[in-house]
């Protein structure tokens, strides 16, 4: 079991100010999110795609994590990924955050940073809810008006997932390939994830856990995961909690 604790500085106080400690455990699904400073654009043209892409793939391979979906938005990036090791996505979107930023400075003669801070991140259980990440990636471009289908998207996983193409950064998670044992009836049942493009129950649990970097998953899943780390991982209610009333 594994847990990273980042530190922030404050200027206005002048100390170090702990963040919440991202959650990490090998073997176990990340939803990644990691956006342009001020939601601003961090993709300008093709070959600004091409070039994540092709150091996502061999950075993932490096630093031992399968890449299951994506997505390249203008300015923000979602990945599902299973790590290997302790660190090993930590490792991963620091190195790739940090070659990108210089090749975008360099390509574009710019100065400063490219990203919102740190990444954001949930660990994810598996069976319905890594199947439910998948769709929340890839149908990111058409909850944002850009295309009527994910097939229709160039910068996504959509097609080696749900058609077959090749692609040599996707790696299968399990439960995708449960699916179906058959591969024709496989991606055929996965098309069948995006019949509709309506919200589905999910959507808004991993919105949140991953902007809070929570557990996504069952409160079986979210217990079982606070009892090892000895933390909360769920976000905690609004409020004080209510004092026992005397003689309760």
């Amino acid at each position: 079991m594994f847990y990273n604790v980042y530190l922030n500085f404050s200027p206005r106080k002048g100390k170090t100010m702990p963040r919440r400690a991202r959650i990490s455990i090998p073997g176990v699904p990340w939803h990644i999110i990691q956006r342009g400073n001020n939601r601003s654009d961090c993709f300008y043209a093709d070959k600004d795609y091409k070039f994540y892409l092709y150091h996502l793939k061999e950075l993932s391979e490096k630093f031992c994590c399968d890449v299951h979906s994506y997505v390249l938005m203008t300015n923000h990036v979602h990945l599902l990924l299973t790590p290997k090791e302790e660190d090993s996505a930590a490792k991963l979107m620091k190195n790739l955050g940090q070659r990108y930023v210089q090749y975008i400075n360099r390509t574009y003669k710019r100065s400063g940073t490219l990203w919102e801070g740190r990444f954001r991140s949930c660990l994810t259980q598996s069976d319905e809810y890594v199947m439910a990440c998948y769709r929340y990636i890839e149908l990111n471009p058409v909850k944002a008006n850009m295309v009527n289908h994910p097939r229709d998207y160039r910068w996504s996983s959509y097609k080696a997932n749900a058609e077959g193409k090749k692609n040599d950064l996707i790696t299968p998670h399990n439960q995708y390939l449960q699916m179906d044992h058959r591969i024709l009836e496989r991606r055929k049942a996965y098309r069948g994830l995006f019949k509709t493009h309506v919200n589905q129950p999910f959507d808004d649990e991993i919105r949140s856990a991953t902007n809070g970097n929570f557990v996504l998953g069952s409160k079986k899943f979210q217990d079982e995961i606070e009892s090892k780390l000895g933390r909360r991982v769920v976000r905690g209610k609004a409020g004080r909690p209510k004092k026992d009333e005397p003689g309760k």
